[in-house]
């Protein structure tokens, strides 16, 4: 199949979200310093009603570009700091017996957790135990918590943001696996450049406000979510980003050795989906109401990054998830012929 012209009004529509996507930079830009990548990362996870990971030593403004992400956007914004005795009630919200005074009635009033805005900032998530970090599994996935058996619906737009310092590691707890999975993109942050900490030790050390004016409403945000949605991928494209998955899966029989040795696990059908989408909100920001295969490799890191599990011969050798996804993205041909008759995928990767 290939790209179906673009009518005006999806021409008209691809301008409209990258007007809307270069006035939130310009306002995000009056409060951060650089972090592009990040910046880009975030909308595309937004607009794809997908959720962040953001992985990051102390002191790189993550909780400052979140909350300036949640101003930009005129979204209600709530911050919970997961500490080790933080309960999952903590997060959700609990029901608490009331009286009525005017009929003297007792019942149970349910008392909203702070997981109910429109974007969440999860602090350190890895600080608390599983027991608490799975209290967000359900908002993340269905939009709703159950509170003593009734579903409570979430506000839409819904967007986690969860952040993890990677060097402490005492006294925290890893994320599992089914909860990592639940996060469109693991997004690294780095430090800044010599020339943007200059510019960041000039700002922070005036005195100094900045007014940040809001951009899009919730309303808005759910017409462009649509929009990303609505992207055509030609089945070339689409084959590719399916080959980049099934290759990372060793008991397929379609891995090949260099990743056998390499990985101890693969990413999922998740890992799939969300490349194919994440590769439409690429496309769209730059201006193209279809998908090209540098869309896929552009978001391919921050998707399968989190969701690859390198066996102790990659550890032992330095070999990072990062190293595993590059070694994919050199090796596997983007051109090649689509899946076999017996469903297996064409031999398109060299094999050493």
């Amino acid at each position: 199949m290939s790209n179906p012209p673009a009518s005006p009004s999806d021409l008209e529509q691809v301008e409209q979200l990258r007007q809307a996507f270069a006035a939130m930079k310009a306002e995000i830009q009056k409060v951060i310093v650089g972090q592009d990548h990040v910046v880009d990362e975030l909308f595309m996870a937004l607009f794809c009603r997908g959720h962040c990971l953001l992985i990051g030593v102390p002191g790189l403004a993550k909780t400052l570009l979140i909350s300036t992400l949640s101003k930009v956007l005129s979204l209600s914004f709530n911050r919970i700091q997961f500490t080790p005795d933080l309960m999952p009630s903590d997060i959700t919200g609990t029901e608490v017996i009331q009286e009525d005074r005017a009929t003297g009635r007792r019942e149970f009033k349910f008392l909203p957790g702070p997981v109910f805005a429109n974007v969440i900032l999860a602090d350190e998530i890895n600080r608390t135990p599983p027991k608490t970090q799975a209290a967000l599994l359900e908002a993340m996935q269905e939009y709703q918590v159950t509170i003593g058996g009734k579903r409570h619906e979430l506000q839409r737009p819904f967007f986690v943001l969860a952040t993890q310092n990677p060097i402490e590691q005492e006294g925290t707890y890893p994320l599992p696996e089914a909860q990592l999975d639940r996060f469109m993109f693991m997004v690294k942050v780095d430090y800044p450049t010599a020339a943007e900490e200059r510019e960041i030790l000039r700002r922070t050390t005036e005195d100094r406000s900045t007014e940040i004016a809001a951009v899009l409403s919730a309303d808005q945000i759910a017409g462009l979510q649509s929009i990303v949605r609505r992207v055509p991928i030609a089945d070339a494209v689409l084959d590719y980003a399916l080959r980049l998955v099934r290759l990372t899966r060793l008991t397929t029989g379609e891995a090949p050795a260099w990743a056998k040795e390499w990985l101890q696990w693969g990413a999922g059908p998740r890992a799939s989906q969300n490349l194919v989408l994440g590769a439409k909100a690429h496309a769209l920001l730059h201006g193209r109401f279809y998908v090209a295969a540098e869309d896929v490799r552009a978001v391919a890191k921050p998707v399968l990054r989190h969701r690859l599990i390198t066996s102790f011969a990659a550890e032992a050798e330095g070999v990072t998830t990062d190293a595993v996804i590059d070694r994919l993205l050199q090796e596997v041909d983007p051109n090649a012929s689509a899946v076999l008759q017996d469903g297996r995928l064409p031999k398109v990767v060299a094999q050493n």
